[in-house]
């Protein structure tokens, strides 16, 4: 679904991410882990296009996309879920919802299967969205990227500040997703309990480049665990 290859990126004269490389699978998810600062947004706002590549490319189903623009990708099915939430605090769930439905036609409804994913989501559909609580409006961030049907999915740091009985639920329905295998999922994340539960791949970052890589299933043999840790 997604491949990434030799990519780099700059801030100024700071070189960011190098010659990264990074495939995701169907029905897989993909987990990128690192210390803070290592490049693991940054690589993330490349794959949607919010920061501009300096060299390689990205491609989704095999095109390249890496010129597109984010409205662009969102219509070719990228989903994303930001650090930090960054939902519409003055909008209801409600409204919010229909703000993931921006690519669709007019009048599109949003599906019935978010709420199913995420209940606590129905009954607050009146509610703004900054009243809810931090793991309320995480679920509130995954739903809204899901609403119009993402090939692909990604996710930055889903866990941050959130109670752990909504990282449990957070985590139930990604796997749920990834298992259906109509969809491809990127995930950073610090939590290394978390990560390796869902991984099916890892990539570990350290200074914008990827030094470790391999199935999940082979992170603890692996000491992926020592690599990120502080």
């Amino acid at each position: 679904m997604l491949e990434v290859k030799n990519v780099n990126q700059y801030y100024g004269g700071s070189h960011i991410l190098r010659n990264v490389n990074l495939q995701a699978e169907l029905g897989k998810v993909t987990v990128v882990l690192g210390r803070n600062g290592v490049g693991k947004t940054t690589l993330l706002k490349s794959l949607m296009g919010l920061v501009p590549i300096k060299s390689g490319s990205i491609e989704l189903e095999g095109k390249p996309i890496h010129k597109a623009t984010p409205y662009e990708r969102a219509r070719m099915g990228i989903g994303f879920v930001p650090q930090g939430r960054e939902i519409f605090a003055r909008l209801t769930v409600q409204e919010n919802l229909q703000m993931g439905l921006a690519t669709k036609k007019g009048g599109t409804a949003v599906p019935e299967e978010l709420y199913e994913l995420f209940p606590v989501l129905k009954q607050m559909l009146n509610r703004r969205g900054g009243d809810l609580s931090g793991g309320q409006q995480q679920q509130l961030a995954i739903a809204r990227a899901l609403a119009a049907g993402p090939k692909l999915l990604i996710l930055d740091e889903p866990t941050e500040g959130i109670q752990p009985n909504i990282i449990k639920d957070i985590g139930r329905v990604i796997r749920m997703l990834a298992d259906r295998g109509t969809m491809a999922i990127v995930l950073v994340e610090q939590y290394y309990d978390f990560a390796e539960a869902l991984a099916d791949h890892y990539v570990v970052m350290e200074r914008g480049e990827v030094i470790a890589h391999g199935p999940g299933s082979e992170m603890q043999v692996n000491g992926v665990r020592q690599l990120v840790s502080i």
